[in-house]
């Protein structure tokens, strides 16, 4: 189960994923659900088609389960299987 602790090391593709801040203002405010991951980017299916955000220098505000977690992207800048602790 999804919790707030364990977001970092969870899978994110099926979330709903909006970016609350950015060094990048065009991007703030973007949300969707994930549909794909990679090392550096995720890729958002939004109402305006599918984005690919970086995950960098930006913070994400993730929902799950009726809950909410705000999200340093740089803490998820590895590749998916990395960071849910996967071989590398």
């Amino acid at each position: 189960m999804i919790t707030q602790e364990n977001l970092l090391i969870h899978e994110l593709i099926g979330l709903e994923a909006t970016v609350v801040k950015s060094n990048n203002e065009q991007i703030t405010g973007i949300s969707g659900k994930v549909i794909d991951e990679t090392k550096s980017m995720l890729f958002l299916n939004t109402i305006n088609g599918i984005k690919k955000i970086p995950k960098e220098n930006a913070e994400w505000k993730f929902s799950f389960d009726k809950n909410e977690s705000i999200v340093n992207g740089n803490l998820l800048t590895k590749r998916p299987q990395e960071r849910l602790g996967g071989k590398t």
